[in-house]
């Protein structure tokens, strides 16, 4: 199997589940977030997420663009500029509006991938505004895939808390 036959079937999947979990998301609890702890993101946050959280990387791993602004270093940038806190995050007003950018971000992620040969998986390097270790492309874009698939999970652990009737194979069917 080639890095591209794996990230494709692994972008397939992950999306399709993710998609798939939407049905069981209600619209009337978007502010919902877990009641204990600090930091959580709103429902409607992480759908937000949800539709940036893999093919969006991949355009930033492909083509260094990155969507910040042309000031922007990340060697300078402090904690919160990198990783804002959960109250400072955008967040989405439907389900289907999460749906239309879930699709466009898998759709992205398809195109993005389809413009590199299998030697840029295998051998290019892909430092990250946030960490700048050394890493090949094929592994960068495999991670922005488990991501998603991370972001994915706790989507359906927001559901569980919120007494949907989800269960393990939601993750994967």
């Amino acid at each position: 199997m080639t890095w591209k036959h794996l990230l494709e079937a692994e972008i397939e999947d992950t999306y399709r589940c993710t998609s798939a979990l939407l049905a069981f998301v209600d619209e009337a609890a978007l502010d919902w977030k877990p009641a204990s702890g600090s930091n959580w993101m709103t429902t409607g946050q992480l759908l937000h997420h949800l539709t940036n959280a893999c093919g969006s990387g991949f355009k930033g791993f492909v083509t260094g663009d990155w969507g910040l602004p042309a000031d922007f270093d990340p060697a300078t940038a402090s904690p919160e500029d990198m990783m804002p806190p959960a109250e400072k995050l955008p967040a989405l007003s439907s389900v289907a509006e999460c749906r239309r950018l879930l699709e466009e971000d898998r759709a992205l992620a398809l195109a993005t991938l389809a413009g590199v040969t299998e030697d840029d998986l295998e051998t290019r390097p892909a430092p990250a505004p946030w960490d700048d270790s050394q890493m090949t492309l094929g592994r960068r874009l495999l991670q922005m895939v488990a991501h998603l698939g991370q972001h994915k999970g706790q989507l359906f652990y927001y559901l569980k808390l919120q007494g949907k009737a989800v269960n393990t194979m939601h993750l994967w069917a």
